[in-house]
Parts: C-alpha cells; sequence; structure tokens
C-alpha cells in the first residue's frame, strides 16, 4: 500500500514533465522545421539551454548529462546551429523488482537561429561535467565602435 501512495504523490510530477517535454517538442516543431524535414519533432527530449550574448561572441550551455560530448553533433548551416545526440536507455537488471525512471532518455535536438553577426567560422564546442559549451564568436565589423564627433 505505501508503494503506492509514494507513486500516485509522485505521479503528477512525472506527467507534468511528460508534458514540458511535449511541449517543447510542439515548439521545436513548429518553429525550426528544415528543409530536409528534420525538426524538435523527432526528439525524445529536449536538453535545457542557457545563452549568454556578450560585446565579442554568444555563449550557449546546454545540459547533457551521461553523454560523451564527442558525441554530440554541433552543425552550423545557412545561420542555423543545431545540437543534436542520444542518450541510451540503462540496461534492465533481471533482478530489479521495481524501477522508478526519471531521467530522459533516446534522441535530443535542438537548433538556434544565428544573427548575421556570427563569425562561423570561428565556432567552437567543448564539453565537461554534463554540460556542451559552444562559443560563437561575432565578426569584428559586428563589434560596437565609439565614433568621435568633431567640432
Amino acid at each position: 500500500m505505501s508503494n503506492l501512495i509514494r507513486e500516485r504523490t509522485f505521479g503528477p510530477w512525472a506527467m507534468h514533465r511528460e508534458l514540458l517535454n511535449e511541449f517543447n517538442r510542439y515548439i521545436q516543431a513548429d518553429s525550426a522545421a528544415t528543409h530536409d524535414g528534420s525538426s524538435g519533432a523527432t526528439a525524445d527530449w529536449v536538453p535545457a539551454v542557457d545563452i549568454a550574448e556578450y560585446a565579442d561572441r554568444f555563449v550557449l550551455h546546454a545540459d547533457v548529462p551521461g553523454i560523451d560530448p564527442a558525441s554530440i553533433e554541433v552543425t552550423l548551416e545557412k545561420g542555423v546551429l543545431s545540437l543534436s545526440g542520444s542518450r541510451e536507455k540503462d540496461a534492465e537488471a533481471g533482478s530489479v523488482e521495481r524501477r522508478r525512471i526519471e531521467r530522459a532518455h533516446g534522441r535530443f535536438f535542438r537548433r538556434f537561429s544565428l544573427p548575421d553577426t556570427v563569425d562561423s567560422e570561428a565556432v567552437s564546442a567543448r564539453g565537461a561535467n554534463g554540460v556542451l559549451e559552444v562559443v560563437i564568436p561575432k565578426r569584428p565589423t559586428a563589434q560596437p565602435r565609439r565614433i568621435s564627433v568633431a567640432h
């Protein structure tokens, strides 16, 4: 009986997470469809992403715990930055009587439209501690400069 009560206590949060995942897939599919037909709708989950803009660059941090950074595909084509990869489901242990799975698994996909000011040739990516960092420099001509006014 206590297992049933515990499951009902946490059950709504699992449904809430699934609803958010579905909503994210819908938004990704609606706003990021590509010419080859791939979109966020083909993803099983969507990593959380933070983006910061500096005077000379954009920096993107994506949470991808448990994924080898070398297996993440980062592409930039026609002003669209794409992140994709997958996290496999843990192997089922034969002696497990009950299991609760909250970590997402399967394919992930994120896509971002970049402004014309980025230097697409100098984009770099690295992964550490479950976080993928993508640094997107701006072209030098796009950086603000002060213009003196003659009198």
